[in-house]
């Protein structure tokens, strides 16, 4: 599952500590999931799009060639 979670990070000016202890999770965590080693469960992603109030479909995105999605810029 691909995120663009890093760039909303970076754009709010929001560090992976910050943000991991505002989710109750590790840092290890955000930055696996940032790198796309991880995905969050169901219950995390959607506390992520909150805490960046967007939808989740905003965050996370299959990639799936000829879909319609995010592609990355």
């Amino acid at each position: 599952m691909k995120n663009n979670i890093k760039k909303l990070r970076k754009d709010v000016g929001l560090r992976q500590e910050d943000m991991a202890k505002s989710l109750g999770v590790t840092r290890q965590t955000i930055n696996a999931i940032e790198n796309e080693k991880y995905s969050p469960s169901l219950e995390l992603a959607f506390a992520i799009a909150e805490l960046f109030e967007l939808k989740i479909e905003e965050i996370f995105y299959l990639n799936n060639k000829g879909g319609k999605g995010n592609e990355e810029k």
